[in-house]
């Protein structure tokens, strides 16, 4: 399913896939496409919106 995060260093939007086969929580690290930097994802299924949301932070 197409979802997006906020970069935590440049703040710009960027497109993920998240396969629904990971389970309605997940977790892992992905560069943003703007300035290259680690940011760690934290996924979740919203039942409301019936999407998965994506909420990051800096990968130290």
């Amino acid at each position: 399913m197409d979802s997006y995060f906020l970069c935590a260093y440049c703040f710009q939007k960027n497109s993920i896939f998240v396969d629904p086969a990971g389970g309605e929580n997940q977790h892992y690290v992905e560069d943003c496409q703007v300035c290259c930097q680690p940011n760690r994802l934290f996924i979740y299924w919203d039942e409301a919106e019936s999407e998965y949301m994506a909420e990051s932070e800096p990968e130290s």
